[in-house]
């Protein structure tokens, strides 16, 4: 029997909340400070005196921001927002420290020592900036602070005064003298650099990038053992007032190496056994000698392949930098150690010694995982994956994945407690290569594969259905360019297969006889390819565009037709669909301010049509709007198509809300809170439609006089704990216009205030 409580003792509890909340904001938090000591309490301002009413450029001002950026007791996520209930510092002044006990173990747990001025030290601080303005060509700028008190003289904010005074451009350049080979090739590379042309702002830091930028060049170039601190510079600021004369040299204390010009000499490349030990086998290639500690499974051209020395020609980091990568990406090596040796007889000759070490052929994973979906059905799952990551001696991986889950529904008037059931599965040989004809463009910076599949699944829904499905397909994966990933599905054969259902699935299915023809059992000859075009443009802004077009039928429909085949085409005794699909989507991110702040928005449309072969799109295909990645204030598959709802009396009624035209855009801005929470606030729009009229789903056909109204909106607030490999995500979206009728007028249409709100908890970010 569980406890009843009083309704007195229920509303006691807020004001004893009350009350001990504004305890803890009454007591001193500055009692135990020392006669001279000062709590700092965050930075009032930083206040910019431009003499000529030119802002600074943003890199200065966030350098300025990173040096000032010291976080008080109980800041929220910047120097400027403190937390208004200090409980940290209450702990430390007025509750006493026991040597053990519980609570001494409480006190170490929420103790948090006062931030003072003292700590901070403004006054170095304000010496860091006036170097940072020296080194960003304001060489007249000066710093300042100010403590600012309020009514408690122990507590302090900090006022920063900056004035930059005028920036110094660069007058003049000059080169090296043209005396020998390697001041030559500094000097060509030195030109191309931007931002050594006169009139650009003296910066320490882009000196220092073109130094480095130098340097890489020239190792690039036979220069080896050359570094960016071999390079210095000379500025007078006198020969012409306010500007900058500049000279280029090179230091007096350079080694004779770093000034030698370097050739590739004899590159030798040891594969090793991950057991260690082995006979060594010797063969020479065009690209070196290969040594392999025999017994081993390789194939005699795919180490080959992946090495960019040659003999003879100049040393390059950057053949040893892709020769590494190469390696990396067959994903076979458990180590790869590369070392350039000065040659002991010959003069200017760098030997290259590549190791390897084979990892593990096998791995085993198992993974476990509870599922909630939309439909109520909750429960655990399994999945048991085997990899051989060197199949036939070529980096070829072969996968089988075993997996499995059971469910059971939460919603009421359910007795059976072991509901729902699947099982599958899967197959994949993937080579490191593309099987294809070399027309296919495509870079040797990434990896490029050759997928084939093979799998199998059988589900069970005891209250619905049975229904197996069997699937095979070839699939090309390339990247183009960097930032440019193609794949393109050569061929994919689907086959579901009703195999039982009940009177209730039955019942629905004659209530919507589009949603039948979706469920019946069929083939699915797929042809798709897709282009994804992800590039981070600069530090502030990125963009992410995915396209993808699928055919499903088209190639059997015309063989059928060439053949004088008539009505409709089955293969098997079975019907195949014939449709074409299509979405896209654009991802754009934009830095806001400093720090981790970040607007990204998104917008999303697919269109998908059946025709020929079938009457409607294999309801595996079809859209569907809500959810944790969609339109957040609406569950998954609770709205759409257009203004159609669902009768309340229809139970399932999901099995409906489904279209073949979509249409979504999102906004959300994210910001740092403390340590790896982030928070954010977003705006959602969109739904689905149908491209063709359907009686059993009014109001549910693409329209452009109604596509407005028709979209579902919402908003809301989300918490995301992100720990860089992994992000748990919390979001809570509130509704704001629901297509369908509600029973109230007006654009907020919701209704109940209890009906505003859906949760959700997933994992990654949401676009």
């Amino acid at each position: 029997m569980k406890p009843i409580r009083s309704a007195e003792s229920l509303s006691l509890f807020p004001v004893i909340a009350l009350l001990l909340a504004l305890t803890v904001a009454s007591c001193s938090t500055t009692r135990r400070l020392g006669a001279d000591d000062i709590l700092y309490t965050g930075v009032k301002k930083v206040e910019y005196n431009h003499p000529d009413s030119t802002p600074l450029p943003s890199g200065v001002t966030s350098d300025i921001f990173n040096v000032i950026n010291v976080k008080p007791n109980n800041s929220l996520y910047s120097p400027y927002v403190r937390w208004p209930f200090p409980l940290g510092l209450w702990v430390y002044n007025n509750w006493p420290n026991p040597k053990k006990g519980l609570r001494h173990w409480l006190y170490e747990k929420l103790v948090a020592e006062p931030v003072l001025i003292s700590d901070v030290r403004p006054e170095v601080r304000v010496h860091m900036i006036d170097q940072m303005l020296d080194n960003n060509g304001y060489f007249r700028g000066r710093a300042s602070y100010e403590l600012v008190k309020g009514r408690n003289p122990k507590k302090a904010k900090i006022l920063y005064k900056i004035t930059p005074g005028p920036e110094y451009p660069i007058d003049t350049v000059e080169y090296l003298p043209d005396t020998c080979r390697l001041n030559h090739l500094i000097d060509s590379i030195a030109r191309r650099s931007t931002y050594l042309a006169p009139g650009s702002r003296y910066c320490s830091d882009s000196l220092a990038a073109v130094r480095v930028n130098i340097a890489n060049s020239l190792r690039n170039r036979g220069y080896y053992y050359f570094r960016p601190e071999f390079i210095e510079y000379l500025a007078d600021s006198v020969m012409k007032p306010g500007r900058i004369a500049l000279r280029m040299t090179v230091a007096s204390n350079v080694p004779e190496f770093a000034l030698t010009h370097y050739e590739v000499g004899r590159v030798t490349t040891t594969i090793h056994r991950n057991q260690g030990g082995g006979t060594p086998d010797t063969l020479r290639t065009s690209r070196g000698l290969l040594v392999r500690m025999q017994p081993m499974r390789l194939r005699d051209h795919l180490i080959p392949s992946c090495i960019t020395f040659r003999e003879g020609r100049r040393f390059s980091v950057r053949d040893m930098n892709r020769t590494q990568t190469y390696l990396s990406r067959l994903g076979i090596f458990s180590g790869i150690e590369i070392n350039a040796v000065p040659d002991s007889t010959r003069r200017g000759v760098l030997d290259v010694n590549i190791d390897c070490t084979f990892d593990k052929p096998l791995e085993a994973s198992i993974e476990m995982n509870v599922t909630s979906k939309s439909n109520s059905y909750l429960g655990p799952g399994l999945d048991f994956r085997v990899t051989d990551k060197n199949l036939f001696g070529g980096g070829e991986q072969l996968s089988v994945d075993l997996y499995g889950s059971y469910e059971w529904q939460t919603g009421r008037g359910r007795n059976s407690v072991f509901n729902s059931y699947e099982i599958g599965l899967n197959s994949t040989l993937a080579f490191p290569r593309l099987l294809a004809p070399r027309f296919i463009p495509r870079t040797r910076r990434e990896l490029n594969w050759t997928r084939i599949s093979l799998g199998a699944d059988l589900l069970n829904r005891p209250h619905y259905f049975n229904m197996a499905q069997f699937n095979t397909g070839i699939t090309y994966d390339w990247r183009a360019t960097r930032h440019v990933t193609n794949s393109l599905t050569l061929f994919k054969l689907t086959y579901t297969k009703l195999i039982r259902t009940t009177h209730e699935f039955d019942s629905i299915m004659d209530a919507n006889k589009a949603i039948a023809q979706s469920f019946r059992s069929q083939f699915i000859p797929q042809m798709g390819f897709s282009y994804i075009f992800d590039r981070q443009i600069n530090r502030d802004n990125g963009l992410n565009w995915q396209f993808s077009v699928t055919e499903a039928g088209n190639l059997f429909w015309a063989i059928y037709e060439a053949c004088g085949k008539k009505g409709e085409k089955t293969l098997f005794h079975t019907p195949f669909s014939q449709f074409i699909k299509g979405q896209t989507q654009l991802v754009y991110n934009r830095r806001l301010g400093h720090g981790d702040h970040w607007l990204v928005s998104r917008v999303a449309v697919g269109a998908a049509h059946a025709y020929g072969n079938s009457t409607e799109v294999p309801y595996s295909e079809q859209f569907y709007c809500g959810g944790a990645n969609s339109v957040r204030a609406f569950t998954v598959r609770s709205i759409g198509p257009g203004s159609f709802r669902v009768p309340a009396d229809q139970v399932n009624g999901y099995f409906d809300q489904t279209g073949t035209f979509k249409f979504e855009f999102n906004v959300e801005y994210r910001f740092p809170l403390f340590g790896p929470l982030h928070g954010a606030v977003f705006f959602d729009s969109g739904n689905v439609w149908l491209l063709k009229e359907d009686p059993d789903r009014p109001g549910g056909k693409l329209k452009a006089s109604s596509f407005l109204r028709d979209l579902a909106t919402g908003t809301g607030v989300g918490l995301r704990v992100d720990i860089g490999m992994l992000v748990v995500r919390g979001d809570l979206g509130i509704g704001l216009h629901a297509p369908y009728e509600t029973g109230y007028r007006g654009y907020f249409n919701i209704g109940k205030f209890k009906n505003h709100f859906a949760f959700h908890l997933a994992i990654g970010y949401p676009f």
